[in-house]
Formats: structure tokens, sequence, C-alpha cells
């Protein structure tokens, strides 16, 4: 398969490094074998009462948003720790994975339960850059998990909006999802999302 010119192959690069070369995203990801897809994601939900979303529009108001720091603490963090509720995964946090010079970074958040989900919160609001990111993630995570599970799930986030992505681990294919989920207000939709990704309720996968 024919190399892109402006990526070195024999140069380092982490997740974040993808997040800053704005080349063509299906580009990037035939560097590495795979393909990219947008279409819209029907993925199953799990039926449940959600507070999330009132608890924050409760405080919402009272903080500035201006900063990663305060968007990852007030709006992604809060999504991810409320998983807990419904889900028993794992959680790491800033968890570093190498699986080559060309495939290595950190993992903002990595879940592990019935199913696999990262989430990369997207530097300077930029979900688009942000969703490369996570697609070559998803692709380090592909070669790195020793697991029979064939899709991969993934979630980037600016905070105020969050996009899903999939990776199809046999078909080497990355779908980016053109819904877009607004926190707080589609939390009703999002986070029965996540609770069913988690769960594998619906999923093919053993």
């Amino acid at each position: 398969m024919p190399k892109l010119a402006t990526i070195d192959p024999q140069a380092s690069y982490t997740f974040a490094d993808f997040f800053k070369l704005h080349f063509a995203p299906p580009d990037i990801l035939s560097y590495f074998g795979y393909s990219l897809r947008r279409d819209y994601l029907y993925l199953p939900r799990y039926s449940g009462e959600w507070d999330l979303k009132n608890c924050i529009q409760g405080y919402l108001p009272r903080f500035s948003l201006t900063t990663e720091i305060a968007r990852w603490e007030f709006l992604i963090a809060p999504v991810v720790i409320d998983l807990l509720h419904y889900t028993p995964p794992e959680i790491r946090v800033e968890y570093p994975i190498f699986v080559s010079p060309q495939l290595q970074g950190t993992l903002d958040y990595l879940l592990q339960g019935r199913s696999t989900l990262v989430v990369i919160a997207a530097k300077n609001e930029d979900l688009e850059q942000g969703l490369v990111q996570l697609a070559v993630a998803l692709i380090a995570l592909d070669r790195w998990l020793d697991s029979p599970r064939t899709l991969i799930y993934g979630a980037v986030s600016t905070g105020t909006i969050w996009q899903l992505g999939v990776l199809d681990r046999g078909q080497q294919l990355v779908t980016q999802d053109l819904n877009l989920y607004r926190v707080p207000a589609d939390l009703e939709d999002l986070m029965p999302i996540l609770v069913a990704i988690l769960l594998n309720e619906n999923h093919h996968d053993s």
C-alpha cells in the first residue's frame, strides 16, 4: 500500500500529533491500512432513568467553560463517572499505550466492560481533528487488545458536543457517526447509548 509522503515512516507520532497534522482523515487511516466511512450509526440503547442532565444544568451557569480543563472536569468527566452507576467497567485515566513509534499515545479515558470504549477530549474544541486522533487511537487499540470482540467503540468530545465512532476490526473500517450529541441537552440520548455499548447489549460481539 502506498504511504503518504507527508508522514515520515521513520518518525515517531503520538495520537495528539495526528490531531495537529491536518491531513485528510481518509489519507491518515489509509496509511495504516484502514478506511474511513461517515454514516449515521444506529446503536442500541439501554433503558433507564437519567439524572445527570438535571445535575449539569443546575451547576453549568456557575462555571466558565472557556478552558479545556474546565470542559474536561465539568462536562466530560461527569459523563464518564456517571457510567459507573449503570455499568461495571474498568476505567483508566490518561492511560498510555504503545504499539509502534507511529501508534502510541495517551488515552484520556479507557473503559473496558463487555465492550471497549475510549473517550478522547478534542483539543481547541476541534471536533473534526479530534475524530482523527480518536480514529488513530482505535487503530492502536485494535492491534493492542487481545480480545475476540470484533468492534471497538470510541467517542470524541469538546465537552459540549460528543461524536461517536466504531472500528470494525475484521473490515479494518472506522465509521464516524454523523449524529452529534449536545451536553447537557442530549444526555438522555447519549447516556443510553454509552451504557448499552459497555454492557454489549444487542451487539454481535462475543
